[in-house]
């Protein structure tokens, strides 16, 4: 590993489904030759391309768990992170750019900023991760960089600064111009290996020159040297414009964008170019962790070798060989036996076998050093855990992760079935913050729960694949939740008398909606309720949330207040003042108008123009609201937002409906109170579980 950090780039590429991500990997690793044959996503033979290790993506095309490999390209390191696009899968982009210092956002030159470019848009926001982006499939019918950089600034807010202008487009699309180096680039060879730079074409040159000096105007905002330059007309050097570009990359004020076609072996080494032109190194961003020995102030880590040592796990695999854990060190340096401290339990941990990733293949490596990405083996942790020295307590802010809003029952067909599925369940919830599990007290069903049909279904087939656990899926149910949409007040008194000591509490206050998911104000004086029993209240009525009183969904959104209560010096006790809770809550809450609120999930369907009327017919059937359809050449882009209970087998209905032309991505956006028709279906259905179960 180079430890010379400036010469080192973490990047992930992102971007919407199919817009070309694994397609990319596979070329910058063969033309840094990491591999030696190029395989494309859906392979002819099975091979399926090399970021694409698990069997389900190799047969669907997708990439469903993100994947981790490292090459060399102009004497700097590439540690390189292949995510999906499924926002099924959002978690493991949410991960990898949490550890990530720089991202390819890649965008499709026919389709643009579609609906996953805006999500991963956001999660680049949220922790501040530079990025530059790649127009893929200038080759396509329909080709339009031009517009599709226009709609980085529109509907991202991004600088977008073309950096290259393609030599034709569709079929005709040959190269690309440089605007930097004012130089044409054609890629020859089997696989456009060979990189040709040859002079502008003649009918070229002035709409060049012309890009040139927008692209130049642009990007002198972030460089003085480079205004001065252009004020008192003296050259302008390559070296000016790429520092200016590199200073408003890493300040996430520009994004510099680039063209080409990975599918056709075009403009990917100008690419590879740009990455280490203009990405940041692990130098050049600066990472905080808490210091939990001091009131968690914020500390700034430095990317020093000889400082202690702090790195953040932030995945986990179950391999053949046990747990293996991803790990991104930010300070000092992992070596084979180093005693490590495991930050969030104070476990103490031993680095055994250490290795480098290359997608599913290994590297054995002595140590890990500060800003890079590796692995390790044998470590019993979770996702987001932080390994340090045990001279310092520090910890890494953890990443954000969504609830699950979907779940369903799985039973195994028998014993074998049962104890494989255990075994199924222990390693995916480890592996995958957003997937879930439990058992349903009532039923004794085991019930999963994740982000949306296809996570689901992708986690019950591997189940079957991996752990040959035979089990059977019931029907899809819904995360309802249940909450209040009025004030009201709650007194009520606790009193037991059973031989020997009693209880007594007495709790008086008042619930009402908040934006919170739950709050809990003490308003109590004088000592009515003492100090120590106000923890039990607030526990008591804590733990009423679980079921909601109506329809046993859980509850969300109340805000209890407690202003008086009474105690008795004999019989009080925390017991007591819990106990009081739970029926203060329910006597209130069902004063309180309480309603039930179903996930509405962000549904953006793409269709060929002819079906356009088609989609928002089922979108209307299914209680959606159509929030904008905009026509894209020959193509429809729909935007609504639709309850999820109403979005089960979707993608059937849409596929026959539309000769399988259209698609669709699903995302979840909000929790919004349910119709009363709709409150009745689900109350009715709720009884009849009640009386089967009976």
């Amino acid at each position: 590993m180079i430890r010379d950090l400036e010469r080192v780039r973490n990047i992930g590429i992102s971007a919407h489904i199919d817009s070309g991500k694994t397609t990319l990997t596979e070329r910058i690793l063969f033309y840094t030759d990491r591999i030696h044959q190029i395989n494309e996503v859906r392979g002819k033979d099975g091979t399926g391309a090399v970021m694409d290790s698990m069997e389900l993506e190799k047969e669907r095309g997708i990439t469903i768990a993100s994947a981790a490999t490292y090459c060399e390209w102009d004497k700097h390191e590439i540690n390189i992170i292949d995510t999906p696009g499924h926002v099924d899968f959002t978690v493991e982009v949410e991960r990898s750019l949490r550890v990530l210092d720089g991202v390819v956002l890649i965008l499709c030159s026919v389709s643009g900023v579609q609906s996953q470019s805006i999500t991963v848009d956001q999660q680049m926001k949220r922790y501040e991760v530079p990025c530059i982006a790649f127009i893929n499939k200038c080759d396509r019918s329909g080709a339009n960089p031009e517009k599709v950089s226009g709609q980085l600034r529109e509907k991202l807010g991004h600088n977008s600064v073309l950096m290259q202008l393609p030599i034709g487009l569709e079929d005709k699309h040959e190269g690309i111009i440089d605007l930097v180096t004012m130089k044409a680039y054609y890629f020859e060879g089997d696989n456009g290996e060979i990189m040709v730079e040859k002079e502008i074409p003649a009918d070229m040159l002035d709409e060049a020159q012309m890009a040139r000096e927008e692209m130049v105007d642009s990007v002198s905002l972030f460089s003085e040297e480079l205004t001065d330059a252009i004020l008192e007309e003296n050259e302008i050097t390559v070296e000016m414009i790429q520092s200016a570009v590199r200073t408003g990359t890493i300040a996430r004020e520009m994004t510099p964008v680039f063209l080409g076609s990975a599918y056709k072996n075009k403009a990917v080494q100008p690419l590879l170019n740009a990455v280490v032109d203009y990405l940041p190194s692990p130098v050049d961003i600066e990472n905080e962790a808490l210091d939990m020995n001091n009131n968690e102030e914020t500390v700034i880590l430095e990317s020093k070798f000889d400082k202690p040592t702090v790195a953040l796990a932030f995945k986990l695999e179950d391999g053949q060989y046990g747990q293996l854990t991803y790990i991104r060190v930010y300070q000092g340096c992992i070596s084979k036996g180093d005693a490590l401290i495991n930050s969030r339990d104070g476990r103490k941990i031993k680095a055994g076998r250490l290795i480098r990733m290359h997608s599913s293949q290994m590297e054995d490596v002595d140590a890990i050093p500060a800003g890079h990405i590796g692995a390790m083996f044998g470590v019993d942790c979770a996702s987001g855990d932080t390994f340090v020295s045990p001279e310092v307590n520090y910890s890494m802010l953890a990443m954000h992760v969504m609830e699950p809003v979907i779940s369903l029952s799985i039973t195994p067909k028998d014993n074998k079935a049962q104890i494989n599925m255990s075994k199924a369940l222990n390693r995916f919830t480890k592996e995958d913050p957003t997937f879930k599990t439990y058992v349903d007290r009532e039923t004794g069903d085991t019930i999963i729960q994740g982000m949306g049909e296809l996570h689901l279904e992708v986690y019950v087939e591997r189940m079957k694949r991996e752990y040959d656990a035979e089990v059977e899926t019931g029907q899809p149910r819904v995360a309802y939740r249940e909450t209040i949409t009025k004030r009201a007040p709650f007194n009520y008194t606790h009193k037991k008398q059973t031989g020997g000591a009693g209880q007594f509490g007495r709790v008086s206050g008042f619930i009402e909606p908040t934006e919170e998911e739950f709050e809990f104000v003490n308003k109590v004086t004088g000592g009515r309720i003492p100090t120590q029993y106000i923890p039990a209240c607030e526990q008591g009525f804590e733990a009423c949330l679980e079921k909601g009183p109506k329809l046993e969904f859980p509850v969300t959104g109340i805000k209890v207040t407690l202003e008086d209560g009474a105690f008795h010096a004999v019989d009080s006790s925390e017991m007591a003042f819990k106990a009081a809770a739970k029926g203060a809550f329910l006597e209130g809450y069902n004063k309180a108008k309480p309603v039930i609120k179903e996930p509405i999930m962000k549904v953006v369907i793409e269709t060929p123009n002819e079906f356009q009327g088609v989609c928002m017919g089922l979108i209307n059937q299914r209680r959606g609201i159509i929030q904008g359809s905009q026509e894209e050449g020959v193509m429809s882009v729909i935007e609504s937002q639709v309850p999820l209970s109403d979005m089960f087998g979707f993608s059937t209905v849409l596929r026959s409906g539309t000769q399988g032309k259209a698609q669709f991505t699903m995302e979840f956006s909000s929790y919004k109170q349910v119709p009363q028709s709709v409150s009745e279906e689900i109350s009715r259905k709720r009884q009849e579980e009640k009386t089967e179960k009976k």
